[in-house]
């Protein structure tokens, strides 16, 4: 399979030069065509247009960084903590979920063309950015805290959008036919994939293929750590988008089907033994004299499975859930005058859950009814907002706006495996549960006010203010099973302990105060300071209800915890920097850092915040001549000393990595062959993921409880082309 990837690879790129040579080759629309799409930006979302007046609050991932990354990386989470103050909590090879100065988990939005996509199991292993793959995204915008109200609710971390390319259109007179393939193969893991983009167009219509496939054994840990268990995954994507270009704007629909026949979780007892979802989504944009218009709708259907793969431990425990989500968002922007503009509009989703766990032959403790965990669960969430930008001058503007959301959950009754006397805690809880009034409502306020003052032409300086809410997910009110095993299946944590859903919480509020400060020098050289302090009410944390014992009545080193609103309080500051070290005529080098550093405090009980990423330094070099490129970087993350006592955190210990890079570009067509060689963790240092919870497929195995080593040295081979 790895040799005919590249083959398919190579062939495309030997192709014969398409039909439409009038195609300027851009990644833009031609120059004749843009005006009858709406104002848009190819390479950043569009959701980003709206906070022109706060432009350091925002960071972005483009196309031609996520083609690069994709050579090591096939975890767009992942990638994105490559970004201040962005870190990922890891999961599986492709789930990792980003974490946006310390708030984690759903406190983060994170939609993909406009649309949000719900979470489809309690173990958090199919989180919205594992149905995306950097070999194929278009952009990344990532505004944290202070994120505008026409970006989304119900968040308080803040933003993370996904865009696909915007649609390409042939000028006048000919057929457009155009794409991109890639394709790599990576050592450690003995991972290969690939991916294909073909796009065919008319002056009116256009039609776009994508598809890619991604798959790894697992992985070896640095040093003296051995192979990391159940890190293993397989996946594949594909999407077909149609667009025409019309005399009152462009409507686009958009298909696609995900299929992950496996991916183990290294801190998980369960591992993903299938998940298959499919999409429609219909989007339309018009600009007119008024003002212009965006309206997204979209249907997802998720199922999903999780069991023991093979190298997890033997026997069976099927877990099931569906999830039906639907999602429709309508956005106008009214230009009052030449300085003011006025951003209106509302969203609704539609989120329903079954999530139940079959009966297993023979056992006594899983049977012999089906657990129903989740059944006939309801989210419903409406939303209302209004934004207010204004210019005031060249270099001073602000935008100010308020939002409402009005949140309703229900859930049907449920119940355990059983009634005897090993289901009693469960058959208790679940008696409880369902003489319990389950329907929630919640109106939930934010607001957003942001000043952009470019105070000189090297200085610019941002302050911003947000008041978020964030109701809770169907897991944390409606998670009812207090046994052990039961709880213990509930924890997108990774930490093996197991966690007990709460009917009373509370939403979190928080409230956010941050700052920039760029300075830019005339050579171009570039520093960015963004310090910030956040203060969350009612934040959802867990507290104590036992220790859990094993087969024998031993403590196991795991509790039981149930979700709990505390208060809690964030500081912090990000920081990053580039110089460029030379331009002549041989190349171009460029240097780079980027820094973070967060404190997280529970102020209810006075101890540091779960999964808090440690002060990180990334420091690199950039060379391009020519078809010519290199680059090298080392990335440093210190000692994590302050843990959470609740959840029994494992401390980590410092490590620093170094990576080297290679591509030359061989110019075999007008757009050439790119082949990239990197090196990553190159002295192979053995590590443990400051964020990456417990190593329960080796503890399985081997009964050594240790946090989840990160990945040993590993050599990447790609190979890409556009066409």
């Amino acid at each position: 399979m790895k040799t005919s990837i590249f083959a398919i690879a190579a062939a495309l790129a030997l192709a014969p030069a398409p039909l439409a040579a009038q195609e300027t080759g851009s990644a833009e629309p031609p120059a004749a065509e843009a005006a009858a799409l709406p104002a848009l930006h190819a390479d950043f979302t569009s959701a980003v247009r709206n906070i022109a007046a706060a432009p350091l609050n925002a960071s972005r991932v483009s196309v031609e960084r996520l083609r690069r990354e994709a050579v090591s990386s096939s975890d767009t989470g992942a990638i994105l903590a490559q970004l201040p103050g962005v870190s990922a909590a890891s999961g599986g090879g492709l789930s990792s979920m980003p974490i946006l100065r310390g708030l984690s988990e759903q406190r983060v939005l994170i939609v993909v063309d406009g649309l949000p996509i719900d979470v489809a199991c309690p173990n958090d292993m199919n989180p919205p950015l594992s149905y995306t793959d950097p070999q194929t995204v278009g952009a990344i915008a990532v505004v944290p805290g202070v994120s505008p109200v026409s970006m989304g609710g119900d968040t308080i971390a803040g933003i993370v959008s996904v865009e696909s390319r915007m649609p390409r259109f042939a000028v006048e007179g000919g057929t457009l036919v155009t794409g991109e393939a890639s394709s790599f193969y990576r050592s450690n893991g003995d991972g290969f994939g690939g991916a294909l983009s073909l796009t065919v167009a008319g002056k009116r219509v256009s039609a776009t293929y994508t598809g890619s496939y991604t798959q790894s054994d697992d992985y070896k840990g640095g040093g003296a750590m051995g192979k990391v268990r159940s890190t293993e995954y397989a996946k594949t994507d594909h999407q077909l988008a149609l667009a025409a270009q019309t005399d009152v704007g462009l409507f686009e629909v958009k298909g696609g089907y995900h299929f992950a026949p496996y991916e183990a979780f290294p801190n998980q007892y369960m591992d993903m033994t299938s998940n298959t979802s499919w999409f429609l989504n219909g989007r339309y944009r018009g600009v007119f004299g008024w003002g212009d218009v965006d309206f997204t709708a979209g249907y997802r259907d998720t199922d999903h499975a999780m069991d023991f793969l093979a190298d997890k431990q033997p026997g069976t425990m099927p877990m099931k859930t569906e999830v039906h989500s639907f999602t429709s968002a309508l956005k106008v922007n009214l230009p009052l005058g030449r300085k003011d503009t006025l951003h209106l509009g509302g969203d609704f989703h539609h989120e329903g859950m079954d999530d139940w766990w079959p009966p297993v032959a023979g056992s006594m403790m899983m049977g012999p009814d089906t657990y129903l965990n989740i059944n006939n669960g309801r989210r419903d969430r409406l939303g209302l907002f209004g934004e207010w930008e204004s210019h005031w001058s060249d270099r001073l503007s602000t935008l100010i706006g308020a939002r409402f959301d009005r949140v309703t959950m229900n859930t049907g009754a449920v119940q355990p495996y059983g009634t005897d006397m090993m289901n009693m805690a469960d058959a208790m809880a679940a008696a409880t549960f369902n003489a319990a009034d389950r329907h929630r409502r919640d109106n939930n306020w934010s607001a957003t006010a942001l000043v952009s003052w470019q105070a000189a032409d090297m200085l610019a300086f941002e302050l911003g203010y947000a008041h978020k809410t964030r109701s809770p997910n169907l897991y944390e009110r409606y998670a009812w099973g207090q046994g052990a095993m039961s709880s213990q299946m509930i924890g997108w944590y990774g930490d093996g302990n197991g966690y007990v859903g709460n009917l009373d919480l509370k939403p979190e509020r928080a409230d956010t105060v941050s700052a920039a400060l760029r300075l830019t020098a005339k050579g171009g050289a570039m520093l960015k300071i963004s310090p910030y302090y956040t203060r969350v009410h009612d934040y959802i944390d867990a507290v104590r209800l036992r220790d859990l014992t094993d087969m024998m009545g031993m403590p196991s080193g795991f509790v039981q915890l149930q979700f709990a609103n505390q208060e809690a309080e964030l500081y912090g500051i990000d920081a990053s920097a580039s110089v460029p070290l030379q331009r002549t005529a041989r190349g171009e080098t460029d240097f780079t850092a980027s820094a973070a550093w967060v404190h997280g405090q529970n102020r209810s009980d006075n101890g540091p915040l779960y999964r808090q990423m440690p002060f990180n330094l990334t420091m690199g070099l950039a060379h391009l001549s020519g078809a010519f490129e290199a680059g090298a970087d080392i990335q440093f993350v210190a000692e994590k000393t302050r843990v959470d006592a609740t959840r029994n955190e494992p401390r980590t210990q410092s490590y620093a990595l170094v990576n080297l890079r290679a591509g030359y570009t061989l110019g075999l067509l007008a757009q050439g062959i790119t082949l990239t060689v990197e090196a990553k963790n190159l002295f192979d240092k053995g590590y443990a993921l400051p964020l990456g919870g417990m190593s329960l497929g080796d503890y399985g195995a081997t009964g050594v409880l240790r946090p989840v080593p990160g990945m040993g040295r590993s050599i990447n081979f790609g190979m890409s082309t556009r066409f």
